[in-house]
């Protein structure tokens, strides 16, 4: 029986240090990471992001734009990345739309983007609190995340206001539904 024990203690030390470190920032050890409140929004939260993505493509119909290239595109999915880079490519995905939407609460569409906007800010924040402090303290993004997050921050460069506004539009529901409870689902996202 203690042979047993033995045998599986070892293996699952052996399986820790494959796993690599996990991300945590000094911030996250005092006051604890919390994303994993965030696998579901409350109806109240999710009908205010349906207003305002319903307000925000009313508003791209009366825009003429065009897409260089698909900031979002349809393949791309948070399971196929490893469990650490998910927190950060989700964080490159939010830190874009409210960079755009921000833009966009100056506008008439203001007040139907104040709710959303606060719990995007609220969920950033808290997604903060789960990552690295510094990006020398945990593994360096590669490959797939890379180029996905070099992508998004490259994009207010390369695109133009409007095709960033659709394209935030078009995600609004993937992020908060997709990839956030993927993120806020740890490894139970599979």
């Amino acid at each position: 029986m203690a042979a047993t024990w033995v045998l599986v203690l070892v293996t699952v030390m052996l399986g820790l240090a494959r796993a690599g470190p996990v991300p945590v920032s000094k911030h996250a050890t005092s006051r604890g990471c919390q994303i994993g409140r965030f696998k579901s929004l409350s109806p109240r939260e999710l009908e205010a992001f349906k207003k305002a993505r319903d307000a925000l493509e009313e508003s791209l119909l009366l825009k003429n734009w065009s897409c260089s290239s698909d900031l979002f595109p349809v393949s791309w999915d948070p399971r196929q990345l490893q469990m650490w880079e998910r927190p950060v490519a989700l964080e490159a995905e939010l830190a874009l739309t409210l960079k755009v939407l921000g833009a966009m609460a100056d506008s008439a569409l203001g007040d139907v983007l104040d709710q959303p906007l606060c719990t995007l800010r609220h969920i950033h924040r808290e997604l903060q609190a789960c990552m690295p402090a510094q990006p020398l303290a945990g593994p360096r993004p590669r490959g797939r995340l890379l180029r996905w997050v070099h992508r998004l921050q490259e994009a207010p460069k390369k695109e133009s206001q409007s095709c960033l506004e659709a394209s935030v539009t078009f995600n609004l529901f993937r992020l908060l539904i997709r990839d956030l409870k993927c993120v806020a689902s740890g490894d139970l996202c599979v």
